[in-house]
């Protein structure tokens, strides 16, 4: 028996009668549960011959940004820059980023976020354990970054050695600080105390950069040729702190010096064309610097540094 002769008019009833079929013949589905905002809790990268992977060890929403960033500058010139830079002026969104530098001998901890909790969940998203980690080292001594050093008053990285600045223990040595009292002081025997050009292991040198706090240290990593800084909070924030280094941050301990550093620093990256991780930059807080007028742009990494 041949095939009836198809034509466009039939194939377009025959189409339009599908969909009823189908409704007859099963019930309506329904549509798809929504499931809220999520981001990763790491990114791994290859710098030359180690794996740097940031963690996202939380982030929060914060109101009033103003009141944090630009404390020199107007509302309108706040709000005009903000609206440049199509981001809001009524809340912010923070993040909170140790980083893992893996030296292929070696798996260094930098700073520890605002709780062990935080930090060993993404630390095991991303492949480690607490039990892994070799060295902590502790860029500032702000609650951010020491609130992993303890859980229940025992050492998170139990089997790990610490590293600091040297001038930033010694200020918070001398205050009176609970924080550091609970978090720090017990493990000061095991601290090794570094200063500019200290060497954390082969690869990775202290740099000053102080002003957030007072001994506030950022970490040069060279491997293979490659270069990349970790910054810390040498700057707060990609716009309000980065792109405008004279903009005063209420979290900078002293105001001057700390613009002052991130001039310094930000020169530096644009110049050399050298990459950085921020600890409060947008996850996953990997970027390059490019200067702008009398100020400067951050850049996010894409895939310069997935490329085999």
């Amino acid at each position: 028996m041949t095939n009836p002769k198809l034509t466009r008019r039939s194939v377009l009833a025959s189409a339009a009668a599908l969909p009823v079929a189908a409704a007859a013949a099963s019930p309506a589905l329904a549509a798809a549960e929504m499931m809220g905002i999520a981001m990763p809790q790491f990114n791994r990268i290859r710098l030359g011959g180690f794996e740097v992977t940031t963690l996202l060890a939380g982030t929060r929403t914060v109101p009033e940004p103003h009141g944090i960033f630009g404390m020199n500058v107007s509302p309108e010139e706040f709000a005009e820059v903000s609206a440049a830079n199509m981001i809001p002026t009524d809340k912010a969104q923070f993040f909170f980023t140790p980083t893992v530098v893996n030296t292929g001998s070696e798996l260094i901890l930098f700073d520890t976020g605002l709780s062990a909790a935080g930090t060993t969940a993404a630390l095991q998203a991303a492949g480690y354990g607490p039990e892994q980690v070799d060295k902590v080292v502790i860029t500032h001594m702000h609650g951010d970054h020491i609130g992993g050093l303890m859980s229940d008053g025992s050492p998170t990285f139990a089997n790990a050695a610490y590293l600091t600045g040297t001038t930033e223990f010694d200020a918070w040595a001398g205050m009176d600080n609970e924080g550091f009292e609970n978090n720090v002081r017990p493990l000061a025997e095991n601290m090794t105390m570094l200063d500019d050009g200290g060497s954390v292991a082969s690869g990775i040198t202290a740099m000053d950069a102080f002003g957030h706090t007072p001994g506030h240290m950022a970490y040069m990593l060279e491997s293979d040729g490659a270069q990349l800084v970790l910054g810390a909070d040498f700057a707060n924030h990609y716009v309000w702190s980065l792109a405008y280094p004279d903009w005063e941050v209420r979290f900078d301990m002293d105001k001057s010096t700390a613009a002052a550093t991130r001039r310094r620093m930000l020169d530096m990256m644009a110049a050399d064309k050298v990459p950085f991780v921020g600890y409060h930059m947008p996850f996953p807080a990997i970027g390059f610097v490019e200067t702008r007028d009398d100020g400067f742009e951050y850049v996010p990494a894409s895939y310069q540094f997935v490329l085999e």
